[in-house]
């Protein structure tokens, strides 16, 4: 005989799971004496919603589990950022939350919530336990629907009366289930598309980023030499070295890849996922897709593919792989826009100015890291100009969210790919906006003991909203701050902090802080106001004059 919590966590031990994230409170004690004993690793974190951002980060890498606990009330609260964040951006995830006892309760609704109402708008399921019989087969569950695709969040409740129920059960072994291979004649017809079509594009999207997935789709490039453009969050599932790749989707629209988007006369979406921030929109006169994805496309009025291709991606690509015929496809076109736009990247590396421009910022950044670092980006108005310029070599090598796209996520998801990928260099960049609303994780990387860059780029507002906010028209209002000695800041966390105070330094000096052992924080001061002019009127021009 074991109580529930104990059983709990013995199932999460038979699931494979190593570490949990979190902020434990009263009503999770059991479940923390279980876990004091256990093989699985607490990461205790200064905020619930980090917990998640590092839980989601294990399961964006590894395709498995993620885990991140709270006690009720607002701890469950805290959590829901984070748990949204994995939601949208097809993280698997699960969250455990303590609860007041529900057999017999003597506190009233003394920070009493619905959590597990709170929780299901945003999880792919959610429940209370309420037996701990029960435990095994909502264990196993929960984190079945959370790894099966499309992944996501999932939430159990553990309330702290159930957590000391006896029982004798024990964890069921979970059993790899095979996805189902699309159907044979949907292929048929993709190949037959893709055959007939004059100059078609691979769209790569987040749904792509499985291992099996870019095998297959590497062997498709290879082949048949057609180019592919990707997603922000489909960054890094090819290497963007290739001459096959033409760029990312980083703006909305106007933007050159857009220009070869529209000339395209089919474009093979691999993987796209309408939760990210659309690459265009899509008008079904003008756009002949072919949707090749896990699931079938939601109707929608950015993206109404003419053809689906439902069922494992890399079976898919296997298959077409198999029959496609090599065509005398046109590709010049594409390949004029591209080349304009690195000429424009290469005038742009040389800005010397100061406070330093983000294409500088970009282009350095590339130069002094190793082809198989990894960027963990937060969210704001650099992130477009690292999707845009920054070159991805390997999968998983550039970490964004373009689902959720919360600020606050860039400093937790470096924390757990470092955990993950000790032996690797990880840089984060965040605006100054977005790492202050979790500066206290710095403690936890300290305590931690790894190995860790930041690089913090400061504009002492909400660069990304004021850049919109000139772009309306409007007048500048309401979105700038103040900000703290971010060195000295550093400094009180036992950290090491450094401020560019010109132009020539910053390579060196990042380039020594990846070297250097621990936490390094690099403060850079960042100039937008050119933005517009960067993105560039003179670049569309020229290939508008194509």
């Amino acid at each position: 005989m074991i109580n529930a919590a104990e059983l709990f966590v013995k199932c999460l031990e038979a699931e494979k799971v190593e570490y949990i994230f979190g902020v434990p409170g009263e009503e999770n004690l059991a479940f923390l004496e279980a876990l004091r004993s256990s093989s699985i690793k607490l990461v205790v974190t200064r905020d619930e919603q980090s917990a998640v951002f590092m839980a989601a980060t294990f399961g964006r890498f590894t395709g498995h589990i993620g885990v991140a606990i709270s006690t009720l009330g607002p701890g469950a609260t805290n959590l829901v950022t984070g748990v949204a964040y994995a939601e949208l951006g097809a993280m698997p995830v699960l969250v455990i939350t303590g609860q007041k006892a529900v057999r017999k309760s003597k506190q009233g609704l003394f920070q009493i919530i619905d959590t597990v109402r709170l929780m299901e708008p945003i999880t792919k399921y959610s429940a209370t336990i309420n037996s701990a019989d029960r435990i095994p087969s909502m264990v196993r569950q929960a984190i079945k629907t959370a790894e099966s695709e499309r992944p996501g969040a999932v939430h159990l409740e553990l309330p702290e009366d159930i957590a000391l129920e006896k029982t004798e059960m024990s964890p069921i072994v979970s059993k790899k289930v095979r996805r189902p291979n699309p159907d044979e004649k949907a292929i048929d017809i993709a190949v037959a598309e893709i055959e007939n079509s004059k100059s078609p594009i691979v769209l790569v999207g987040a749904g792509a980023n499985r291992k099996l997935i870019r095998k297959q789709l590497e062997v498709l490039l290879n082949n048949t030499k057609i180019p592919f453009v990707s997603t922000q969050m489909g960054k890094g599932v090819l290497n963007e070295s290739l001459d096959l790749y033409m760029g990312t989707t980083a703006l909305s629209v106007g933007d050159y890849v857009h220009k070869i988007l529209e000339h395209s006369d089919l474009i093979i979406a691999i993987g796209h996922d309408i939760t990210e921030k659309p690459p265009l929109v899509f008008v079904p006169e003008r756009h002949k897709v072919i949707h090749i994805n896990f699931l079938q496309a939601d109707v929608d009025d950015v993206y109404l593919p003419m053809h689906e291709v439902v069922g494992d991606i890399s079976n898919a690509l296997w298959q077409i792989n198999k029959k496609i015929k090599i065509k005398d496809w046109d590709f010049s076109y594409f390949k004029k826009v591209k080349e304009i736009f690195d000429i424009s990247i290469d005038k742009n590396k040389a800005n010397e100015s100061f406070p330093l421009s983000p294409e500088k910022i970009v282009s350095s950044v590339r130069s002094v890291m190793p082809k198989d670092g990894i960027l963990s980006l937060d969210n704001g108005m650099y992130k477009i100009w690292f999707s845009r310029n920054y070159q991805a070599f390997e999968q998983n090598s550039i970490l964004l969210d373009n689902a959720f796209a919360t600020m606050g996520a860039g400093l937790p998801a470096g924390i757990a790919t470092k955990i993950l990928n000790p032996d690797k260099k990880v840089l984060v960049v965040a605006g100054d906006g977005g790492f202050m609303m979790n500066v206290a994780e710095l403690e936890t990387a300290k305590r931690l003991g790894i190995d860790l860059t930041i690089l913090l780029l400061n504009d002492s507002g909400l660069g990304m909203i004021k850049w919109k906010q000139k772009d309306m028209g409007f007048q500048n209002f309401g979105l700038e701050f103040t900000n703290p000695d971010f060195v000295k800041l550093a400094e009180s966390f036992g950290v090491n902090g450094y401020k560019i105070s010109n132009a020539n330094e910053f390579e060196s000096v990042l380039q020594k802080a990846l070297n250097s052992k621990g936490i390094n924080l690099i403060e850079c001061p960042i100039d937008y106001s050119k933005t517009n002019e960067a993105l560039g009127q003179k670049l569309k021009d020229e290939i508008n004059n194509l």
